[in-house]
């Protein structure tokens, strides 16, 4: 058979996208629960609601979810994950679903194992407790406790399953690098801002002072990245005060957070 041109690729993936099956619609009353159940869903716009049951949907479709240690998830769990996971979606859509397929849930933290060979040869072998990690084009894997505890306290600027989604979304560009794929002018001023802002955070964390964020944002550009994301849902306010000029950058990419009055109304 011949081979055929270039300009015929995105006919062939528009008729693969054709051919598959239509997601399952989630139930009503399924939504109203995990909108309840959210805080950070209670204080998104009608329209913002829309977008994100959309993309649970397609979510739910595409990927794998897959609990281990045995532990078990109702449906209403299974669809809070995934309206979770898709918070950083609103404005990208779908395309920020690309690249993986698997989403491994622990009952609670989980350790890896690490290994580091320094400059002298020798091989350094460790083990890490963690709560999520995020493969390049592997599963994302998070902790289901830790996810629960965020949920308690949805206002104190963590958010570990949207903290992990952030670095499948920094990854779409093919470099976890702390900048998501953007138009270049974006993308050379967002670059410039946030190693300035990152620079002047690492700084502060160097020299002992107290930070408004967690001083984990200074291990690397892309947890910095991932960690202003958590607060741009959870802690907005808190975010444009300590970095306002990443929080200007986070609207404009995620669109606005979480209005306040409802964060508020959802607090008491």
């Amino acid at each position: 058979m011949a081979q055929l041109p270039a300009g015929y690729v995105p006919l062939i993936e528009a008729l693969l996208r054709w051919l598959r099956p239509a997601p399952r619609p989630v139930p009503d009353a399924l939504w109203q629960q995990a909108c309840q159940d959210v805080p950070w869903l209670r204080g998104l716009s009608a329209d913002q609601q829309q977008r994100l049951r959309a993309l649970a949907t397609r979510f739910l479709h595409e990927k794998t979810i897959s609990p281990v240690g045995g532990l078990t998830l109702r449906d209403e769990d299974v669809l809070l994950l995934a309206a979770v996971c898709c918070l950083p979606l609103l404005q990208l859509g779908e395309a920020g679903l690309r690249g993986w397929s698997q989403l491994i849930l622990y009952p609670d933290a989980f350790r890896v194992q690490r290994s580091h060979v320094d400059a002298a040869g020798v091989l350094h072998e460790w083990d890490d407790e963690l709560i999520g990690e995020s493969w390049d084009s592997g599963p994302l894997i998070l902790s289901w406790a830790d996810i629960q505890a965020d949920l308690q306290a949805p206002f104190d600027g963590y958010c570990v399953a949207v903290h992990e989604m952030a670095h499948k979304i920094d990854a779409l560009d093919g470099a976890i690098d702390g900048t998501p794929p953007l138009p270049l002018e974006w993308q050379r001023q967002w670059a410039h801002d946030f190693q300035q802002a990152y620079d002047a955070f690492c700084a502060q964390v160097d020299a002992g002072e107290a930070t408004l964020i967690d001083p984990y944002a200074a291990e690397a550009p892309e947890e910095f990245f991932a960690v202003t994301t958590e607060y741009h849902f959870s802690a907005p306010d808190v975010l444009a005060e300590a970095l306002p000029v990443v929080a200007a950058h986070l609207r404009r990419f995620y669109g606005e957070p979480p209005t306040v009055p409802a964060l508020d109304d959802a607090a008491r």
